[in-house]
């Protein structure tokens, strides 16, 4: 295998090219590989995310769609995502 050194921007378009298949299963490595680092969650982080799933389990997290997500991230910051 030859070490080529390549930017972030033709890895992604590399990425985003291949197969809906391989495109998952890189996906789901990389999520993976995030679980791998050993990252530890301060315990006031650890009390929030347990606060929030709770919530989210009975009901009472304010929930809101994908889409309004997005149309308030863009309206809030000039972007268009």
């Amino acid at each position: 295998m030859v070490n080529a050194v390549i930017s972030y921007e033709q890895l992604e378009d590399g990425v985003l090219h291949l197969p809906r298949e391989d495109r998952s299963k890189l996906a789901s490595r990389l999520l993976e590989s995030l679980e791998e680092d050993d990252f530890e969650l301060s315990p006031e982080w650890a009390e929030e995310l347990d606060r929030r799933v709770k919530e989210m389990d009975n009901g009472t997290a304010g929930m809101v769609s994908s889409e309004d997500f997005w149309k308030e991230i863009n309206q809030r910051f000039g972007t268009n995502f």
